[in-house]
């Protein structure tokens, strides 16, 4: 302590996944670290994921598994700290786990567990953990940074702000990460709720709250706008709801729908329905394409979108354009069920501005960028705890005793 200003290696800002992961690190490379969370306790965002058991990683993570003004950033982290590393570890604390579709890791029992081998690490490492200590700003001081807070100035060599972003606000979330960058220079690519439900206009939401609860495999593509790369398609499941839809298909479409754009549904993919129309001697009307769908959709969805989708008549062009529809069926958002229920914030620090393999920014030695509060979101299903994991890894990698 220097004065009434506690002196530290290292402070890091946020107690949530890629927080307390990189503290862990930091520290144990004998660094003296300082851990800063406004809440009441660590990691609350973890104890809520994945139905209160913790989607702590996916094996299959790649960087096309992520969403970033710049694709290629992910490459580096990603590339230094695996699934498999994570995995070493939750195993070396014993901790029971399975594996569900699509390579999502879950704890057997808790998300409490990962809460505890975190927990563990950091104190096994020395860190200096302060709770309900919220961050004002970060300032420039002699040999490093201040962290001025309610509770007073903290000095510290290097800063990794972990805030994450600001999906879920009743847990804490805040844009202080947003004002520390912007306050240093750095740019921030426009936040915005991701893996988040999508919400139909009133006259549609009229049309289909009667189907509220009815869930479907389907292929969500989000629409394409010129000068944006091309979205990916997402083949899971979606559930009509009261406001609108949801499910794994859409929240992953919500990552890259933008306000004004459809999002179209394949609502059988693989599957031919009205073609069988065509065939000679068929039934033609109503009636027939209502059992046909009936055998391949959930009776109340099928009755209620051919009474929105119905042609005017049964001949051959219109069967063709009915199965074109149902395959590409358009629906145009009224907006998304915002930061409340999205599962977390699209956008953040630019990756222009940080260095992808210490996320260190490049216009000042010493400020580093991790986790959520980086423009780089991943898919459902994992990818953003790996994300938390691998650049608290990287920062920790480049802070020195």
């Amino acid at each position: 302590m220097v004065g009434n200003v506690e002196q530290f290696d290292v402070a890091v800002l946020g107690a949530g996944a890629a927080g307390m992961f990189c503290a862990s690190l930091a520290g144990a490379r004998g660094l003296r670290v300082l851990l800063l969370e406004a809440g009441e306790r660590a990691a609350r965002k973890i104890l809520i994921s994945g139905g209160g058991r913790c989607n702590f990683t996916n094996r299959h993570t790649t960087p096309a598994n992520f969403l970033s003004e710049n694709p290629h950033f992910s490459k580096s982290a990603l590339a230094r700290y695996t699934p498999a590393d994570f995995v070493a570890l939750v195993e070396r604390y014993r901790i029971p786990y399975h594996e569900k579709t699509l390579g999502q890791l879950f704890c057997d029992g808790s998300a409490q567990a990962i809460v505890a081998m975190l927990d563990a690490e950091c104190r096994a490492a020395n860190v200096t953990l302060r709770l309900q200590t919220p961050v004002e700003r970060v300032e420039r001081a002699e040999g490093g940074f201040a962290v001025v807070t309610p509770a007073g100035r903290m000095q510290a060599r290097a800063v990794v702000v972990a805030t994450g972003g600001l999906s879920i606000p009743k847990m804490g979330a805040s844009g202080i990460g947003y004002d520390i960058a912007r306050g240093f220079g750095l740019r921030v690519v426009e936040p915005r709720p991701a893996l988040v439900p999508l919400t139909f206009a009133d006259a549609d939401r009229e049309h289909w709250a009667a189907i509220s609860g009815v869930s479907a495999e389907v292929v969500a593509t989000p629409g394409r706008r010129t000068g944006r790369t091309a979205a990916p398609s997402f083949r899971e499941k979606m559930l009509w709801t009261h406001r609108g839809l949801s499910g794994p298909a859409v929240l992953q479409a919500s990552s890259y729908w933008r306000a004004g754009e459809p999002v179209h549904f394949d609502l059988l993919p693989g599957a031919a329905v009205f073609p069988a129309m065509a065939a000679e001697n068929s039934r033609r009307d109503g009636a027939a394409a209502l059992q046909l769908l009936r055998e391949q959709l959930p009776a109340r969805l099928a009755e209620r979108w051919l009474q929105e989708n119905a042609p005017s008549d049964w001949k051959n062009a219109s069967l063709l354009r009915l199965e074109d529809c149902l395959h590409a069926w358009p629906v145009m958002p009224a907006g998304t069920e915002g930061y409340s229920k999205a599962e977390v914030t699209a956008g953040g620090v630019s990756t222009a501005d940080l260095d992808s393999t210490t996320l260190q920014a490049k216009a000042v030695p010493g400020l580093h960028f991790i986790g959520e509060v980086v423009d780089v979101t991943g898919h459902l299903g994992g990818f953003n705890f790996q994300w938390a994991w691998a650049t608290a890894f990287a920062a920790a990698a480049a802070l020195s005793a």
